[in-house]
């Protein structure tokens, strides 16, 4: 059933809307999960995937290796991880691009900007805002 009449639920749409985003919109759809001692010191699920955030790839052919990420490839939804590459035939390497759905960031690079995005998608604090507890129910 659709949910707002202002926004198409037609499957074509969302992929047009999807594969032709902006830059600063492809930001946030690249977003990636933290790990679960990030998720318990920061209280906050996921986070945009920036370049020297160090992640652990948790899926696909390079699984369970980690490294700093080298590069966020927004035109191409993937990102690079040091030490995740490919020998190509004549000796060479090149980086292999890995989805954000793939990944789990266990360090943040933190400046002003991500401490300031930190602590406004913090949910202890919004838990304590405007929410009523089940002692406050009982008592009325």
């Amino acid at each position: 059933m659709k949910q707002s009449k202002d926004v198409s639920s037609s499957r074509r749409k969302s992929r047009k809307a999807h594969f032709s985003a902006p830059s600063s919109v492809r930001r946030k759809i690249m977003s990636a999960p933290l790990s679960k001692e990030l998720r318990e010191r920061y209280h906050c699920r996921s986070l945009p995937v920036r370049k020297d955030d160090e992640v652990t790839v948790v899926r696909g052919g390079f699984k369970n290796s980690s490294g700093k990420v080298t590069q966020v490839y927004r035109k191409k939804w993937v990102i690079h991880v040091e030490r995740v590459q490919r020998e190509k035939t004549n000796g060479a390497t090149s980086n292999v691009g890995i989805s954000t759905s793939n990944v789990v960031i266990t360090k943040l690079k933190l400046d002003k900007d991500r401490k300031a995005l930190l602590a406004r998608k913090d949910r202890s604090t919004k838990a304590a805002k405007g929410k009523i507890s089940e002692a406050e129910v009982t008592k009325a």
